[in-house]
């Protein structure tokens, strides 16, 4: 029958020709794309990066702009050879930190299996919460400023062998002497890895990001910078105002009494405080 097999011809034109509409691998493309930019843009968020982006943006635009708009062809060829070339060269070196960081957040694998705070089992976690809340409460009262960074999946080894190794058990009378006044450790930071004191008088690198209400000081600056460069935590205790402070991935909550910086603590370090009647 000449005009079923024509029906059936017309058919399969009409199938082939929709076919690349209905194909998922263009789907899947964009989705894995657009997941990409947005963890790059979960990477850079509150960082340097997105100014830097917005003006390598603004130059990119204006440039293309002109030389597409007007007959410019020296514009147009120093566009091609030169400045593109350029920013291949230049995009590593400016957002160092940035890709810096997106490789560590790759590397740690144990969160991919929802574990947290390298070897540490819950009893050393719960040992050194309950230790840094109740050293940083006990310092807040007496006035002494004291800066605790508690080191999870990113190590701080290279930071630790800047100050004195201790590597001692965590405890909280051990702490208060350290920051206490005219001591000889008492400076700079103490490094804590699982339930032990890894190292004291350790120097951090200071944060560029000095904007915000107020100014602060140089332990805040350090607990700002320890926490943009790594997933550590930083506990700050102002000498001057004897506020208690957590910094983690660069954000600051202050004001924080003994209970409330264990209960964030707790959280951060993914353990829960119920179970231990806490």
């Amino acid at each position: 029958m000449p005009e079923l097999q024509t029906l059936i011809e017309g058919l399969n034109r009409v199938f082939s020709r929709l076919n690349p509409l209905i194909d998922p691998k263009p789907l899947i493309d964009i989705a894995i794309v657009a997941l990409i930019f947005y963890w790059l843009l979960g990477v850079i968020r509150g960082t340097r990066a997105v100014q830097l982006l917005r003006g390598i943006g603004v130059v990119l635009a204006l440039s293309i702009l002109l030389s597409t708009v007007l007959p410019l062809d020296t514009l147009r060829w120093l566009l091609t050879n030169a400045i593109q070339p350029a920013l291949f060269v230049a995009i590593p070196v400016l957002f160092q930190p940035e890709l810096r960081r997106a490789l560590e957040s790759l590397g740690r694998t144990n969160d991919l299996f929802g574990r947290s705070f390298g070897r540490a089992n819950r009893s050393e976690l719960l040992e050194t919460i309950n230790g840094v809340a109740r050293a940083a409460q006990q310092l807040s009262q007496q006035g002494v400023g004291a800066l605790m960074v508690v080191e999870r999946e990113v190590g701080l080894q290279e930071y630790a062998d800047r100050g004195v190794i201790i590597d001692s058990r965590l405890a909280v009378p051990l702490l208060l002497n350290i920051f206490y006044p005219n001591s000889p450790l008492h400076d700079m930071a103490v490094i804590l890895r699982g339930n032990r004191i890894l190292a004291a008088n350790v120097v951090l690198p200071l944060s560029e990001d000095v904007g915000g209400p107020r100014r602060y000081g140089t332990r805040h600056r350090a607990a700002k910078g320890i926490s943009e460069q790594s997933d550590a935590i930083a506990v700050v205790v102002s000498e001057e105002t004897g506020a208690i402070s957590l910094m983690n991935d660069g954000r600051m909550v202050s004001y924080l009494n003994e209970a409330r910086l264990r209960s964030m603590l707790a959280g951060l370090l993914k353990v829960s405080l119920e179970e231990n009647g806490t």
